[in-house]
C-alpha cells in the first residue's frame, strides 16, 4: 500500500496542486502558532512543550485515524494514507516558481528572473552576477525538492515500514513549518525558547531524511564527486543543508554554498576551489536539476517496488 498511495499521490498532485491557502495547511499553521502562544513562556521546557504540542499531536491524530480506519477496512486506510500525502507532498509547491525562472533565464528576461526569485525566496538579487544568481536559484530548488518531495516521502515510508501509516509524513511537514515560522522574537542575545526547540527539532526529524535524499542524489548523479563532498561537508559541520547541498553539488558537478566573497577569484584553501577547476553554475545546470530530482523520484518508487515483489515473493 505504500507504493499506491505515494504514486496515487503524486498524480493527484500533478493534476490538482494544493494552492497556498488550501483549509488543512491554513488550520495547521493556526494550531501551531496557537500552540505556541499557549505555552511559550520563556524557559526551554516550555518551548519543548509548545513544539510537542505543535507537532507531536497532529502526527498522533494521523495516527490514531489511520488506525482506526484501517481496523474498519483496509483500503480506508489506503484513502487515508494516500490523503494525508497529497496534504504534505508538494511538487507544485515550489516547481512553478523554479519553472518561471528557468523560463525567464532561457528567454533572456533576467529581470524577470530575478523578481520572481525575490518573490519566492525574499531576498534581494538585483547585484548579483548572474552566476550567482543561478546558484541562489539551483541552492534553493534543490532544499525544496528534498523538503517538499524527498524528506516527505522518506518520513512517510520508513514509519510506514513501522505499520504506523502516513504519521511521519505529518510528523516531518509540521516539524519543518515551525521551523520555518517560529522565528527569534527577543533581543539578539537571547534566544527565543520555541524557536530553538523547532530549531533542534526539526535537525532530528531531518536528520534521516536529508541523508536519503542526498544518497540518492549521489546514485542518480556523479556518485564519487557526491560522496567527495559528502565527506568533505561532514568535516565542516555545516548542518543537514549543508550536507545536502554538497553532495548535490557533487552529483550534478558544479559548486554550490558559500563561496567566496562576490567579486573575488573562486578559490578556497579550505574546500580547494580555483579557477582552474571550478564549476561554476550555468543554465545548462538548470535542466541538471531537474533531471536529478526526477531520477531520484524515479529511485525511490522502484526500490519500494521491488520491495513490495520481494515481499510478495
Amino acid at each position: 500500500m505504500t507504493l499506491f498511495a505515494l504514486i496515487l499521490a503524486l498524480v493527484l498532485e500533478q493534476a490538482r496542486p494544493l494552492p497556498d491557502d488550501n483549509p488543512a495547511h491554513a488550520a495547521l499553521r493556526a494550531w501551531a502558532a496557537a500552540a505556541r502562544r499557549w505555552l511559550d513562556a520563556g524557559q526551554w521546557q516550555h518551548g519543548w512543550l509548545a513544539w510537542a504540542l505543535a507537532v507531536l499531536l497532529p502526527t498522533v491524530l494521523a495516527l490514531l485515524i489511520y488506525g482506526l480506519l484501517n481496523w474498519v477496512h483496509g483500503l480506508l486506510g489506503f484513502a487515508w494514507a494516500a490523503l494525508v500525502l497529497y496534504l504534505t507532498l508538494g511538487f507544485r509547491q515550489f516547481s512553478h516558481h523554479f519553472t518561471s525562472i528557468r523560463v525567464a533565464l532561457e528567454s533572456g528576461d533576467e529581470a524577470a528572473a530575478r523578481a520572481e526569485l525575490a518573490r519566492w525566496q525574499g531576498v534581494e538579487v538585483a547585484e548579483l552576477p548572474q552566476q550567482e544568481l543561478l546558484r541562489h536559484v539551483i541552492e534553493h530548488s534543490v532544499l525544496a525538492a528534498h523538503r517538499h518531495v524527498f524528506g516527505v516521502m522518506v518520513a512517510f515510508v520508513v514509519f510506514a515500514a513501522m505499520g504506523l501509516g502516513p504519521a511521519g509524513a505529518v510528523l516531518y511537514r509540521m516539524a519543518l513549518h515551525v521551523a520555518r515560522h517560529w522565528s527569534v522574537r527577543t533581543t539578539v542575545a537571547a534566544e527565543d525558547a520555541s524557536a530553538a526547540a523547532a530549531r533542534r527539532g526539526w535537525c532530528v526529524v531531518d536528520y534521516v531524511p536529508v541523508r536519503a535524499t542526498a544518497l540518492a542524489f549521489a546514485v542518480v548523479g556523479n556518485f564519487e564527486e557526491a560522496l567527495a563532498n559528502w565527506r568533505q561537508e561532514g568535516t565542516l559541520t555545516k548542518g543537514n543543508d549543508g550536507l545536502l547541498l554538497a553532495a548535490s553539488a557533487g552529483a550534478m558537478n558544479v559548486r554550490l554554498g558559500s563561496g567566496p566573497p562576490l567579486g573575488e577569484p573562486l578559490y578556497s584553501p579550505e574546500l580547494g576551489w580555483n579557477e582552474s577547476d571550478a564549476r561554476v553554475p550555468q543554465l545548462a545546470h538548470l535542466a541538471t536539476m531537474v533531471g536529478l530530482v526526477w531520477r531520484g523520484v524515479l529511485l525511490w518508487l522502484l526500490l519500494l517496488a521491488l520491495a513490495l515483489l520481494a515481499r510478495v515473493w
